[in-house]
Formats: C-alpha cells, sequence, structure tokens
C-alpha cells in the first residue's frame, strides 16, 4: 500500500511477541446484546488484563525498542499512561507520566499502582510539560501515542484475532489518537478488503473525524465530552493520513449515547466500559451501519466512580 508504514509482517511478529496477558481476549456473539442492539454483532472485550484495556499490545511492542534504564515520558488521560508504566516495569525501563489536572481517579491511582512517577499539569499544559520535561531529562525518550507505527502494529493484532470469528461486514472502532483503528484496519484490509471500517468519535470532541473529511488536521479548541479516552482536540497527522488510507467512515455519537451504550453492555454483558470503551456499541445502536455482521472492541473499563449513578440510572 503506497505511503503506508504500518507492516503486515510486524503485526503478525507482534502476536508471538507481546505480553501474553493482552492477547487472545474474549470475543463472541452475545444473543441478548444482539437482541438489545437490533444487530448481529461480535464483541471483542478488551478489558479483562491488568490496565483493564486495548493500551497494552501497542505499548509493550514499542517499549522492547528501548535500552535498559531509558525514562519513558509521555502525556495520557490514563489508560496509556498505564500501558506505559506496565511496560517500563517489564522490560526495564523507567515512567514519568503528565496528566490533566483533574484526571480520571480511577486512572490515576492504577498508574501509580504500576510504578509510574505522575505529574498532575493544568490550563490544558500536560503534553507540553512532558515535552519540555522529556527535552530536559538525559536517558529519556517522548513517546506520543498513536505516532509511533508499532503502537499501532501492536493494536493490530486485535484485527489478526478478529479475523478467526468467520466473515465480518463491519468493523467499529472508538477513535482517539487512532493507534487502534489504524493497526486493525492495516490487517484486516489486506486480509478481508470488502469489510468495511468505521471509526467513532465523540459528537464533542470530533476533530479526528472533521480531519478524516477533509484530509488534513483540523484541531479544535477545546474537547468538550465525559469520555477522556476519545477526548481528542489536536490530531497526528500521521495517523490521519494513516486513516485517509484504511477507514471507510466516520460517525459521532453524544455522551448520552455512550451512557446508555454502558448500561447496555452491564445489563447484557455484565461489563461496565469507560465511555470511550462504549463508542463502538453506542454507534452500532444510534447509526445505520452497512453490514449483516458487525463487530466491535469495548476497549477500556476504567470508569470514574463518579459515572456508576448515571449508569445505573440510564433508560
Amino acid at each position: 500500500m503506497p505511503g503506508m508504514d504500518l507492516d503486515l509482517s510486524r503485526i503478525a511478529d507482534a502476536s508471538s511477541l507481546i505480553d501474553p496477558v493482552f492477547l487472545d481476549t474474549p470475543q463472541f456473539v452475545d444473543e441478548q446484546l444482539c437482541a438489545a442492539l437490533g444487530r448481529r454483532v461480535v464483541v471483542k472485550v478488551e478489558t479483562l488484563n491488568p490496565l483493564r484495556s486495548f493500551k497494552g499490545r501497542g505499548v509493550d511492542l514499542l517499549a522492547r525498542e528501548f535500552e535498559p534504564g531509558t525514562r519513558l515520558v509521555c502525556e495520557s488521560s490514563g489508560n496509556f499512561g498505564q500501558a506505559v508504566g506496565y511496560a517500563a516495569a517489564r522490560h526495564g525501563l523507567r515512567a514519568e507520566v503528565f496528566v490533566p489536572a483533574g484526571v480520571n481517579p480511577v486512572k490515576l491511582a492504577r498508574m501509580v499502582s504500576l510504578g509510574v512517577r505522575v505529574h498532575e499539569i493544568g490550563d490544558g499544559r500536560a503534553e507540553e510539560a512532558a515535552r519540555e520535561y522529556a527535552a530536559a531529562q538525559p536517558g529519556s525518550v517522548f513517546v506520543e501515542d498513536g505516532l509511533h507505527p508499532r503502537i499501532s502494529e501492536g493494536a493490530g493484532t486485535i484485527g489478526v484475532e478478529l479475523l478467526a470469528v468467520g466473515a465480518i461486514d463491519t468493523v467499529v472502532l472508538p477513535v482517539g489518537d487512532g493507534a487502534l483503528i489504524t493497526g486493525v484496519a492495516r490487517w484486516i484490509k489486506a486480509h478481508a478488503p470488502s469489510t468495511h471500517i468505521v471509526g467513532v468519535c465523540a459528537k464533542g470532541a470530533p476533530s479526528m473525524a472533521d480531519s478524516w473529511r477533509a484530509g488534513r488536521v483540523l484541531p479544535t479548541e477545546r474537547a468538550d465530552t465525559f469520555a477522556e479516552g476519545i477526548a481528542i482536540s489536536s490530531p497526528i497527522p500521521e495517523s490521519v493520513r494513516r486513516m485517509r488510507l484504511l477507514v471507510d467512515d466516520m460517525v459521532v455519537v453524544d455522551d448520552a449515547d455512550m451512557l446508555a451504550a454502558m448500561r447496555t453492555a452491564l445489563d447484557n454483558l455484565g461489563v461496565l466500559p469507560e465511555p470511550a470503551g462504549a463508542a463502538g456499541l453506542a454507534a452500532v445502536a444510534t447509526h445505520d451501519l452497512p453490514g449483516e455482521v458487525l463487530a466491535t472492541v469495548i476497549t477500556g473499563a476504567n470508569v470514574s466512580p463518579a459515572l456508576f449513578g448515571d449508569v445505573l440510572a440510564a433508560a
């Protein structure tokens, strides 16, 4: 594929390299869920691991490229930071994560438990502060989620696993930085090219969808959504470029849609996703997506306790 920097052989190899704790996650058709959605849906649950999210796949693959003792520095709303901490401990590295002030307390506590040194930064300066810190500290590397091909290639192992269930007409995936959808789509488009790939953004953070449509980066002033995992306001150009080559359509869902999808997952699967983790289900429920058999991924389950009451009260 001209202009594509995600390598199929590396995705295939990743399935034998990544920590097995993140691989071969449950994927199945639940009849009760299908009835609730009115669609035939294969659901893949990426929350039953030490991070409660899919992020460990890509970061574990990337971490192998650094010398022991390297300090990995990143900005994160929490799940990527957990993955960096877990991989750092496993591969003899160090991890420092810059987070926005008021970050989800569940994600904060879990990062700390993994040995991450966390810096809370206000005024929307977490990424800027992380870059400055990494540049000033010898032996440090700034790691940006969605930029490095290895992160997407690690996530691409989800695509390898999904195709094992048989023919899928449409795969529906939440889109934050784009690492998940580009990695999965790279594998699926090569091995099942007729499969439709649909990305899902939050209505209050549409910059990735807008950028995909325009073919260039279109940042927004700020993200206005409770789904911090997909609250992107400044897309990565390389990720947008990959998405333009691999993604067939983009849709948006609002916070109420995601809240309802969280409750749908809880009622029918016994799994409580975080808002971003339920975005794919929300899109299936609210958009007329093509195909007889759809697939989506529950990408994360680090739910802020502040949302528990809203989920339980959701109709």
